[in-house]
């Protein structure tokens, strides 16, 4: 099975701040990570490739730093790490980011099965891994908990819900995106270092995978984000204290006054 997952360098959530003078989300000195999210979709194309047998390739759209998360998932079992990355690429939003993704699929051979983390942590928009299926012209599933079974032309999987999982099959090819209920990531062995280190990272432009340049960039994407800041607080705030119930007692009254 040729099994392809798109991975993120997104900056370490703990310490993202925002610039005051240019509200934007400062970069500077902080450090980069894995999408969270997609260490579980990493661990499970790994995971299927030792149970049915085939190739793991990782693929990441980015600037060239982005290559230390393609040898991290290199050294965590993945087969060969492919980087998307050009300047006429900056300033995509979902939908650019998503063609850009299926263009750098299309380029690497094809996928039978195409893995996604849910959402990143930078952006939160859960957007791209169904962008990247519609592209594609693929059936998805969101929010995979679980896989269930896969055969030569399908796969059934367990999709998380609010209150309780669908099991769903679908035709493969297809696209999944997981949450992190769905495994453990493994942590790198000394062989998978070994081998990350040395692994060739293959680094495609925007010509290398015919992409046109109206649908890439700030140029194609239909959304732009004008400003990011931090909510400023307003309002009473009031402290209830004493036992549960006398609480619960003030919070009641409080609300009646209200009403």
């Amino acid at each position: 099975m040729n099994i392809v997952v798109c991975i993120k360098q997104v900056p370490d959530a703990k310490n993202v701040r925002l610039d005051p003078k240019t509200n934007t989300l400062s970069r500077e000195g902080v450090e980069s990570i894995m999408n969270p999210f997609d260490r579980h979709a990493l661990e499970e194309g790994v995971s299927l490739k030792e149970k049915v047998g085939g190739k793991v390739t990782v693929l990441s759209m980015g600037p060239p730093q982005a290559e230390d998360v393609l040898r991290e998932a290199i050294a965590c079992g993945a087969d060969e790490g492919v980087l998307v990355s050009d300047r006429a690429f900056a300033g995509a939003d979902t939908w650019a980011t998503s063609y850009t993704l299926a263009k750098a699929v299309e380029a690497v051979g094809g996928a039978d099965l195409i893995l996604c983390g849910k959402q990143a942590i930078d952006g939160d928009t859960a957007q791209v891994g169904p962008g990247l299926a519609f592209q594609l012209n693929r059936p998805y599933v969101t929010c995979v908990q679980k896989i269930r079974d896969v055969s030569e032309n399908a796969i059934q999987v367990e999709r998380m819900m609010d209150d309780g999982y669908d099991v769903v099959q679908l035709p493969l090819p297809a696209l999944l995106t997981v949450v992190k209920d769905i495994n453990e990531p493994r942590v790198p062995s000394l062989k998978g270092k070994m081998k990350a280190k040395k692994a060739e990272i293959k680094v495609l432009s925007a010509a290398d995978i015919g992409a046109e340049a109206e649908c890439i960039g700030l140029t194609g994407s239909p959304t732009q984000v004008a400003k990011v800041f931090s909510p400023e607080p307003h309002g009473e705030r009031r402290v209830f204290s004493g036992s549960p119930e006398e609480q619960i007692e003030q919070l009641v009254k409080e609300i009646r006054g209200y009403l």
